[in-house]
């Protein structure tokens, strides 16, 4: 599975493979300090289980003090 930005606004890229008994994630950044830089994680089930529910959490943590109120109409 691989997910990145289709208009390249953002540049990143995600792609994560199965690795044994668990997965790798590799995490692209085209531009840190000047540099590409990838990122690479692998994690065994448990692990990975517990880095997705943190990633949820902080997604939901970021909408909701992205998006305070109701929308103006």
């Amino acid at each position: 599975m691989s997910e990145s930005s289709q208009d390249g606004e953002r540049g990143w890229s995600l792609s994560v493979s199965p690795d044994g008994d668990g997965v790798r994630l590799e995490l692209g950044l085209p531009d840190l300090g000047g540099r590409p830089v990838t990122a690479v994680l692998s994690l065994d089930r448990a692990q990975a289980r517990a880095f997705a529910r943190a990633l949820l959490a902080a997604a939901g943590d970021a909408t909701e003090r992205t998006f305070v109120g109701p929308a103006e109409s």
